[in-house]
């Protein structure tokens, strides 16, 4: 485990903004802490933390069997 911190704390330590590790936190992608009526998060994660690819995935080019006529 790592040192909790703000969420103000470690939206500086990443370089983005509160909103971003709020969305972070709700979406369980880093772990909160709720104390003293504030949601924490621990430094470690926030530092640890990749973001995924963006976009939409991408799809195996499947092959279509062509049916044979009689």
């Amino acid at each position: 485990m790592g040192k909790l911190i703000t969420q103000s704390e470690a939206a500086k330590l990443r370089g983005v903004t509160v909103a971003a590790i709020n969305y972070l936190v709700k979406k369980g992608r880093i772990r909160g802490v709720e104390k003293y009526g504030r949601t924490l998060v621990y430094d470690n994660e926030v530092i640890n933390y990749k973001p995924r690819q963006a976009g939409r995935p991408t799809t195996k080019a499947t092959s279509k069997k062509k049916s044979a006529k009689k």
